[in-house]
């Protein structure tokens, strides 16, 4: 069967899936109802819009037909939908599809690329010899048949949310709205939002591989304005995974809006520590987004193959001490990070990176790896078909270390401990940067004393791993809605760390005389 995307759209309203209305949310003042629709095939782009492996492979032919040492074609449908709750009413809703392919050819160091909204054959030839126009040498021999790899199985929803109405979101909106105003009077404002997207992709590679993968995603976000008196202070939390509907469990809800909560109300009694050099304690969790953007970015093969990493000529060398150890891993199931299959095809996995203090390996895509001579670690990642991959993090975390919280608190005689992050910036490559601290302690004496608040912190990735001096055994990954950007793409990841302390670090607080 072969549909347009106008005549497709129009279909997705009958079927026989059935979204059914948690327990919980039964009471939330919104009539229940049946979000009904077509069964989302396999592999939507054959049995949607017609695009065969005959058809696959003609575009393939047109592609590589000037040379080419490695190609790919990026089919790529997306529905996705948002909703912003405030003050009780629905101030925003919208939905989006995206859809195309992305043709890309590499001969050496040139990548030639484009792309096209138009799944027909002659609008995707048209993309391929505009592609292909980089090489001037024999033709490449393209597959005239592919290879299906299997589905992966790090993320499945029972419906897809395509198929999920804003009858079965909006309920869960107005709890978490309801829950959060009941937590202290002193809260005069919550704003809920809602995200969702249904998208699947389908690689076809010029070594005959052929990917489908099925990515689902959700994000829900609570902010919460209290006040006293004058004084208005506000706070977040978020969580997401590629599930579906039903992993809005009440427990899971329940344990995002106490959070959005007390991070709020705790800054009436926060204070601005001292400022100064000092050691800082990164809480394990959240604390995570130094490692991502300080260290990790600095672990991305291009960067290093172009020579603007510190790491560049790391490769078997120390950069942190012996129980430091730090992974990038895209097999966590149902983590927002999670991929079974990256954007070239190749088999998502688990990547250390530094291995008891000593850096092992880089991120690569397989334009890196065939420089270093290596296999891809299958981390090459795009935001869209509209783009083409490039190295990039999934799931990054460091490892367990041998230290507990209570030790590293009490060997710290001046110092504090880093808790919640609103933004920063980084200097990718010599991995510079600065953080914007929302929530944090002020630890004195080896003992907690006081909550702080609008804290800078200052430092370089690379001598901050080196200062690691404490690793705790409590890592975790957090479950907030984390987006990576990275020349003008982003993608989805996640990412963590235990409980660590950092000799020193420069922290813009007060200065006290």
């Amino acid at each position: 069967m072969s549909i347009k995307r106008r005549e497709f759209l129009g279909t997705v309203a009958a079927g026989s899936a059935i979204v059914t209305m948690p327990a919980f949310l039964s009471g939330c003042g919104v009539q229940q109802a049946s979000a009904i629709a077509d069964k989302t095939p396999a592999n939507p782009f054959m049995d949607w819009f017609a695009v065969d492996q005959a058809t696959v492979a003609r575009v393939m032919s047109e592609l590589t037909a000037n040379g080419a040492d490695a190609a790919d074609l990026y089919f790529q449908h997306i529905r996705s939908n948002n909703l912003r709750l405030e003050d009780g009413i629905v101030s925003a809703a919208s939905s989006d599809i995206q859809q195309g392919v992305g043709l890309r050819v590499v001969i050496g160091d040139q990548t030639g690329y484009a792309f096209t909204e138009d799944l027909t054959l002659p609008s995707m030839l048209a993309a391929a010899r505009t592609a292909s126009a980089i090489a001037s040498r024999s033709a490449e021999v393209a597959p005239q048949s592919f290879d299906p790899m299997a589905m992966g199985a790090l993320y499945s929803t029972s419906v897809p949310w395509a198929d999920v109405g804003i009858d079965r979101k909006l309920p869960l909106l107005k709890m978490v709205e309801s829950k959060a105003k009941a937590m202290d009077p002193a809260i005069d404002r919550v704003s809920v939002y809602w995200n969702d997207a249904d998208e699947r992709v389908m690689i076809a590679t010029l070594d005959g591989r052929l990917v489908t993968d099925h990515r689902p995603m959700t994000r829900v976000t609570v902010t919460v304005n209290a006040k006293k008196g004058d004084e208005v202070q506000s706070g977040y939390s978020n969580i997401a995974a590629r599930e579906d509907f039903n992993w809005y469990t009440e427990e899971r809800l329940d344990t995002m809006v106490k959070e959005a909560v007390d991070r709020t109300m705790i800054l009436f009694d926060a204070r601005r520590p001292p400022a100064g050099e000092m050691p800082v304690i990164l809480a394990s969790g959240a604390s995570g987004i130094l490692l991502h953007e300080a260290i990790g970015h600095g672990m991305e093969a291009d960067f290093n193959r172009k020579g603007t990493s510190i790491y560049s000529d790391m490769i078997g060398k120390k950069v942190a001490e012996p129980f430091v150890t730090v992974v990038d891993k895209a097999t966590i199931p149902n983590e927002r990070g999670a991929l079974n299959y990256d954007d070239e095809g190749n088999a998502a996995g688990k990547t250390t990176l530094v291995e008891n203090g000593i850096l092992k390996s880089y991120l690569h895509d397989q334009i890196s790896a065939r420089q270093y001579g290596l296999n891809p670690t299958g981390s090459g990642r795009r935001e869209s078909y509209k783009y083409a991959p490039m190295p990039r993090m999934s799931c990054t975390f460091m490892e367990d270390g041998p230290h507990t919280k209570e030790e590293i608190i009490a060997s710290v005689d001046r110092g504090i401990i880093c808790e919640t992050y609103t933004n920063g910036q980084v200097q990718i490559g010599a991995g510079d940067y600065t953080f914007y601290v929302k929530n944090g302690w002020l630890v004195e004496g080896g003992k907690v004393t006081a909550p702080i608040k609008d804290v800078n912190i200052i430092g370089n990735g690379p001598e901050s791993l080196r200062q690691i001096t404490m690793v705790a055994n409590d890592a975790r990954l957090d479950t907030g809605g984390w987006t990576c950007g990275k020349n003008g793409q982003s993608v989805p990841v996640s990412q963590g760390i235990p409980t660590v302390l950092v000799s020193n670090m420069t922290v813009g607080g007060e200065n006290v005389s």
